[in-house]
């Protein structure tokens, strides 16, 4: 082979590789790549009772009564009251469920009796029936007050063999029982949203 024909074969490949490499790269050029992130924000949380984090508090009847009926710090028949609880979702971007239970609970005079909106319960077990629910994140309310009742009334009963009964037993808890009072638990719980 001559040394002409070296040269155009050597060129030849040359031309190839050139032109490959330049394809490639105008190829190239038409290939677009788009990039993004994807994020996502938090819902916040914040579950409040009476004002605060706190969940547990201790209820003692004896300092939510009427004063003008008995001595100070004191409940007997004829006494009533009533307490709160205050739940408070606003700041909450979820769905929150909610209960309220009462635990530790001293010995209970046996005629007290527990009022909630128009339910009357003979403890504080079944005062627990109503207190559960939950608040949606869109609601347009997003704290809830239970005002709970309470009263020992001066005379149980309806026949006044009853009465003569339960002003027996009202007076043996009012010489045994000398404190009455309870916890409320509140609990707040994420609920699967809908």
């Amino acid at each position: 082979m001559s040394k002409k024909k070296k040269i155009i074969i050597l060129l030849a490949i040359l031309s190839c590789i050139l032109l490959a490499f330049f394809g490639e790269q105008s190829y190239s050029k038409y290939i677009s790549e788009i990039t993004g992130s994807g994020t996502a924000e938090i819902a916040k949380w914040e579950f409040l009772v009476n004002g605060t984090t706190e969940q547990i508090q201790n209820i003692k009847l004896a300092s939510l009564y009427d004063r003008a009926t008995v001595a100070t710090d004191k409940i007997a028949p004829g006494t009533k009251g009533d307490f709160s609880i205050v739940i408070d979702t606003t700041n909450a971007e979820v769905r929150v469920g909610y209960s309220i239970k009462f635990e530790n609970e001293t010995t209970k005079p046996t005629n007290l009796k527990f009022k909630y909106k128009d339910h009357v319960c003979n403890n504080l077990s079944e005062l627990e029936e109503f207190l559960t629910g939950h608040i949606n994140s869109d609601d347009r309310f997003k704290t809830l007050t239970f005002k709970i009742e309470w009263e020992w009334p001066f005379e149980t009963g309806s026949t006044p063999e009853e009465k003569a009964s339960n002003n027996k037993i009202d007076t043996q808890e009012a010489q045994s029982i000398e404190n009455y009072s309870f916890d409320v638990v509140v609990t707040g719980t994420q609920m699967m949203p809908q």
